[in-house]
């Protein structure tokens, strides 16, 4: 216990401003899709369907205008590198209409994915890695619409000392409509503690990402043991059937290891 609260009084005091270019690391390049593979329902790995993951006036986009219907059709795309305490951040924003057929919760929906199981291992058919979700969603005209929710694809978390088993629980920020650029950041400091940021506030702390739980399918159970702690893992950023950009996607490696 004592070792959780020093950990997360270290994330509560690092200033690792976003202004301070000298110690991002670009994980984009604004010219193509170095460095990142393509994972999508239904196809294998590297197969970017319909070209779903493009790169276009020096932003990352996810496009559907190659698709007639959505059918479930869920994307990811994998940085290169497994990490495992970092400061992740994306500038985003959501564009455009759905694509036909997406589902009605995927309306402005995408996701960071940290702690993902390697891209290799995914099944052909898997819908979502087993992962955590930095959910990023985008509000209506009206109504509010939390972002950088956290979602549990295969995974369950700890919050306030207890196990959290609900697939989706909402963050404190506030709604960001129409095609506003937002700034999410994930810090994740191991098996330890996971904070979301949005636009420089903390919305969300949890601790102790785990496999177990459900909302994954068509998976190698090789890779979900119930509770087995997440330390580690690859980046992915979704496409879950509605028009998303990044104009800039980061990182900041904490470990001991980075230079």
């Amino acid at each position: 216990m004592k070792k959780l609260i020093v950990l997360v009084l270290i994330a509560s005091c690092l200033n690792l401003s976003a202004q301070d270019n000298r110690k991002w690391k670009q994980l984009f390049n604004g010219k193509n899709l170095k460095g990142w593979k393509v994972k999508i329902t239904g196809h294998e790995l590297g197969d970017n369907f319909a070209n779903t993951f493009r790169v276009e006036n020096g932003v990352m986009k996810v496009s559907y205008d190659g698709y007639k219907q959505f059918d479930e059709t869920f994307g990811h795309i994998f940085y290169k590198t497994p990490y495992s305490s970092y400061i992740f951040a994306v500038e985003y924003r959501f564009v455009g209409t759905q694509c036909p057929g997406g589902p009605g919760w995927a309306y402005r929906n995408s996701g960071i994915m940290v702690h993902c199981q390697p891209p290799a291992t995914m099944l052909k058919n898997q819908d979502f890695p087993i992962s955590i979700e930095v959910q990023l969603l985008g509000g209506d005209s009206t109504g509010e619409r939390t972002t950088c929710n956290l979602c549990t694809p295969g995974t369950n978390v700890v919050m306030k000392e207890k196990l959290v088993t609900a697939h989706c629980i909402n963050s404190t920020s506030k709604t960001y409509r129409g095609d506003e650029w937002v700034r999410a950041e994930v810090m994740v400091l191991g098996d330890s503690v996971i904070k979301h940021i949005v636009n420089g506030d903390t919305v969300l702390v949890y601790q102790k990402p785990q496999t177990g739980g459900g909302n994954v399918t068509f998976f190698d159970p090789a890779y979900k043991i119930e509770g087995q702690l997440l330390n580690s893992g690859y980046i992915s950023l979704q496409s879950e059937s509605h028009p998303v950009e990044f104009r800039k996607v980061e990182i900041i490696d904490l470990s001991k290891k980075s230079k």
